[in-house]
């Protein structure tokens, strides 16, 4: 026998499949500094799923209007960001984290985890390269936003199909759009909301990152100005399945019967508007009608992240809690996102492994 031929343990291991795993989140600047929130905001930005206008439209506001004006105050935000995370970015800091406790629990297992930001790093071509050299058999690509959004897991998913369509070896590609009614999604957020006593509190906001009203209208095609004729607090039909409004809706719902709450012991409210065409109810406009209703104790969910970031730390465990204040609240109590917790890693560990096998 020739001394090249594989021996039974070295065939075993060259048949077996190997999987990849690419965990992508938004982003993040590199640095709370002006030049690196410049070019966070440029990128993030100059995107056509972001911001769906006209190309030269698009660019005109973004490089002549948008970054300029908005990258000294997005600066302040971000250097008190990087200091409620310790001295580093949150978002990459729990991706990263949940990425590395995910390869632990998957360390007699041909998978691996890799983690990508897709605007600024580490980027979705970087890490895809990194998973081309490793000439994985199967790749699981799975957007960390539980409920669909052509903003944010719509263009995630694209840019992947964009560099893997230009391999010469394409392996098997499995692409995960949402994950807005798994029980270990859920389930996380309820046990984070059930450490601060729920009942304590006069009332439970959710609230999700808005969206302009006419990027929910776009997942029907067929009908006019549909995010307003139909009724998404209803739940989810065959036809809103990847309705982002429909979606945040069953998700509250979910939500709510874990933690044993009413419908009117709790309000779903979208947060991060750029202007009054985005989704309402507005959770700022929530924050402050509650305040001047005479609640004093508020405790608000952002299920839409599954990892802290500015939006959770900053927006509404800072700004709503100066809001609320301000309109004779008391406080506000920030539930902490699903991050690194038991239940969450352990689920998702065991939903990748159902996705691999497919």
């Amino acid at each position: 026998m020739s001394s090249l031929s594989p021996t039974a343990g070295e065939t075993e291991s060259i048949r077996q499949p190997t999987t990849g795993v690419l965990l992508i989140q938004l982003g993040t600047p590199h640095e709370p500094k002006p030049a690196a929130v410049r070019r966070f905001l440029r990128e993030f930005l100059s995107d056509e799923r972001v911001i769906d206008v006209a190309a030269p439209l698009r660019f005109f506001l973004v490089n002549g209007v948008i970054a300029p004006f908005r990258t000294p105050g997005s600066t302040k935000i971000y250097r008190t960001l990087w200091e409620l995370g310790g001295g580093e970015s949150p978002i990459r800091m729990h991706t990263r984290a949940l990425t590395e406790q995910l390869n632990e629990r998957f360390a007699e297992e041909p998978i691996t985890v890799h983690m990508a930001m897709r605007y600024q790093g580490p980027s979705v071509e970087d890490v895809l390269e990194e998973m081309r050299a490793a000439n994985y058999t199967k790749l699981v690509v799975l957007p960390l936003f539980p409920h669909y959004a052509s903003s944010s897991t719509g263009t995630a998913l694209q840019r992947v199909m964009e560099v893997v369509s230009s391999w010469w070896a394409i392996p098997g590609l499995e692409l995960i759009n949402q994950f807005y009614e798994e029980g270990f999604y859920l389930d996380t957020l309820a046990e984070q909301a059930e450490k601060h006593d729920v009942g304590s509190f006069d009332h439970v906001v959710m609230s999700y990152h808005g969206l302009p009203e006419q990027h929910v209208d776009k997942v029907y095609p067929a009908r006019d100005d549909l995010c307003a004729q139909h009724n998404c607090e209803e739940g989810v039909e065959a036809e809103s399945a990847l309705c982002y409004k429909a979606t945040c809706f069953e998700t509250s719902r979910l939500l709510a019967e874990r933690l044993d709450l009413s419908a009117s012991d709790y309000t779903v409210s979208f947060q991060s508007r750029l202007s009054d065409r985005w989704l309402t109810p507005f959770s700022d406009q929530v924050i402050e009608d509650l305040a001047k209703a005479g609640k004093k104790r508020l405790l608000v969910l952002s299920p839409a992240f599954v990892a802290d970031c500015l939006e959770t730390l900053v927006e509404v465990g800072v700004e709503y809690q100066d809001l609320f204040v301000e309109h004779g609240g008391e406080k506000v109590q920030l539930v902490a996102s699903c991050n690194t917790e038991p239940t969450w890693v352990d689920g998702l560990a065991s939903f990748l492994r159902k996705h691999r096998a497919r």
